[in-house]
C-alpha cells in the first residue's frame, strides 16, 4: 500500500509529492476534505511509535489554544490530531509497512529513496 495523507493548500505537500513522483498507484487523503479516521491515527501511531512522533507543534493553533503551556500525554496527541488536522505533521507516506513522517529534509529523502524515486 503506498497512501499519503496531505493538505492540497499546502506548498510544501506538492514539492514534496512533486519529488516523490506521486502517480495514480498512491492513495491520497486530503485530510481537510476527508477527516481522518481514529483507526487511520491509531495505524499511523502504531507504525511511528507514538501520537508525539505525528503531532505537529508548529500548528498555528497549538499556540493559540495554550497547549505550548502544557504537557500534552499521548491520548490528548491523539485526539488532538482527530479532532484538528492542522496537528498532524505532513505529508505521512505510509509504504507497506513503513512510515515517513513530515517534511525535514532526512525524512523525504528516506521516502524518496524507499519509493525509488
Amino acid at each position: 500500500m503506498k497512501k499519503i495523507y496531505y493538505l492540497k493548500t499546502c506548498s510544501t505537500c506538492q514539492r514534496i509529492m512533486k519529488e516523490w513522483n506521486v502517480d495514480d498507484s498512491f492513495e491520497l487523503q486530503n485530510i481537510k476534505v476527508e477527516k481522518m479516521t481514529g483507526a487511520q491515527v491509531d495505524q499511523m501511531i502504531e507504525m511511528a511509535g507514538s501520537a508525539s512522533e505525528l503531532f505537529s507543534k508548529r500548528s498555528m493553533k497549538y499556540r493559540a489554544m495554550g497547549l505550548h503551556e502544557r504537557d500534552l500525554s499521548e491520548a490528548e496527541m491523539r485526539q488532538l490530531i482527530i479532532d484538528e488536522y492542522t496537528f498532524l505533521k505532513r505529508p505521512v507516506l505510509i509504504l507497506g509497512d513503513s512510515i515517513f513522517v513530515g517534511n525535514s529534509k532526512k525524512v523525504v529523502a528516506a521516502a524518496a529513496e524507499a519509493l525509488g524515486a
